[in-house]
């Protein structure tokens, strides 16, 4: 990535400044919370592992491999579960052995199953997280690396410990490690969030008027309509779950270049994993049988789909989904690619020119990735030169994907989400013109002294 205009390698300078004092600045730790925490977690993981020796599922387990026996083994676990017990395989790898990954123990109904899967959870929690922070901290604070040169989708990187791998989704490990994060005295932990950046920067490149329409109208809503056609749905039978698996499932893994069979298998996989259900309680299994589809497909791309299987549904929708809803974001990407392929390199809005050996996937996030994450950056620059240059008490302790992460003074909060709004929305356009779409913040917040865990929505004052 070489920066082609003078702005663009200020960009970087500055950023790289800017990370500078977001690692001296550091994360505060409730050590006492962090020590209690590992030698829970320890005393937990031999508790569940005693119980789960003590089984008969284990006993079969130590019966079939005797002295080779290995409670760590995928492997073994998975022959166990297919071979043994017969469970059906769903998942297998490319090499034909049988997956034994987390999504596919999280789906199996067997006590024992979940109790090793819950052993290996905390043993992760452990490990990766709980200790991997005890290590990197110095009085009471941590200060992890913020990267700009590592990452080739030219987005950052961080490391000791990985600040941006802290988890989130698994509420029962997003608790476990998020808790030993609290801000100083007197503070909150304030995350700004970039919302829908990289759609939004997407259509800058594309200018697709369908994505343009979605992304000016508040009112309409791309990620519910699409939830509408695939699972055969009126607006009064949403929920936010079925709404958050057509858009982590479908809209997003389209437009990061995944296809349909794989967006089918992991869409109806949650069906079963979730056990999704209508807004009035029906299942969802039970409705799309009364939509005329009662199994997934063979979901072999060596085979055409079956007409009733999901994935013959799904194959229509992607159809639709380029071919007439975005058609203009799809020619987009087909011209990205042959101008790539002519030429072996391209240009970011953001002033940087890229060149190398990349895929087409690679060819057609990238771009988007790397200037979705330079208007994050410029923001988190521009800000924490606002607060050093208005002597604040607040500082900005970190950075993940789309995300800004503060330790807040109680009495500044206002002042700082006001100019963060005013940096990330407003001025933000007024220096790059090429963003023609809106671009908008959330903001989540702790209490005052309260742990990173609790952070909640609040509203950014007007």
């Amino acid at each position: 990535m070489i920066p082609t205009e003078k702005h663009a390698y200020q960009l970087l300078h500055d950023g790289a400044l800017a990370f500078a004092d977001v690692e001296q600045n550091g994360m505060r730790v409730d050590v006492p919370y962090l020590d209690k925490t590992i030698a829970q977690t320890d005393r937990k993981i031999k508790h569940l592992t005693k119980r789960l020796r003590d089984s008969k599922f284990f006993a079969e387990w130590r019966r079939i491999f005797g002295q080779k026996t290995n409670m760590g083994s995928r492997e073994q676990l998975g022959h166990v579960l297919f071979t043994f017990m017969g469970l059906e395989c769903k998942h297998r790898t490319p090499t034909g052995k049988p997956k034994v990954d987390e999504g596919v123990l999280e789906g199996i109904d067997v006590p024992e199953v979940q109790k090793y899967l819950q052993i290996e959870k905390l043993k992760k929690a452990r490990s990766t997280y709980l200790q991997g922070i005890k290590r990197e901290v110095c009085g009471e604070f941590i200060h992890p690396f913020f990267n700009l040169n590592l990452a080739r989708s030219y987005r950052s990187s961080s490391d000791h410990p990985n600040f941006q791998n802290m988890p989130i989704r698994n509420k029962q490990m997003g608790k476990l490690i998020r808790s030993c994060f609290i801000p100083r005295k007197g503070h909150r932990i304030v995350e700004l969030d970039y919302s829908g950046i990289e759609v939004r920067i997407a259509a800058c490149y594309h200018q697709d008027s369908n994505m343009l329409g979605y992304i000016h109208d508040p009112k309409s809503d791309m990620h519910r309509d699409m939830a509408q056609q695939i699972y055969f749905l009126t607006k009064k039978q949403m929920t936010k779950e079925i709404r958050f698996c057509a858009k982590s499932y479908f809209v997003f893994a389209q437009f990061y270049g995944d296809y349909y069979l794989n967006c089918a298998k992991s869409l109806w996989d949650t069906i079963d994993r979730d056990k999704l259900k209508l807004a009035d309680g029906t299942p969802m299994k039970e409705h799309l049988r009364s939509k005329g589809i009662t199994e997934l497909g063979a979901c072999d791309r060596d085979e055409s789909p079956v007409p009733g299987t999901f994935e013959h549904h799904l194959k229509f929708v992607e159809h639709d989904f380029w071919k007439n809803r975005f058609k203009e974001y799809d020619q987009w990407k087909w011209d990205w690619w042959n101008e790539y392929c002519a030429t072996g390199e391209f240009q970011m809005l953001t002033g940087f020119r890229v060149h190398g050996d990349y895929t087409k996937k690679q060819v057609i996030n990238y771009p988007i990735q790397g200037s979705a994450f330079h208007c994050l950056l410029w923001s988190l620059t521009q800000l924490n030169h606002w607060l050093k240059r208005k002597k604040m008490r607040s500082c900005i302790v970190g950075q993940i994907h789309d995300s800004i992460v503060a330790d807040v003074y109680e009495s500044e909060l206002d002042d700082y989400l006001g100019m963060a709004n005013e940096i990330s929305t407003k001025k933000i356009r007024k220096h790059w013109p090429w963003i023609i779409t809106p671009l908008e913040i959330e903001v989540e917040a702790t209490g005052i002294n309260q742990s990173w865990f609790t952070k909640k929505q609040i509203e950014i004052p007007t």
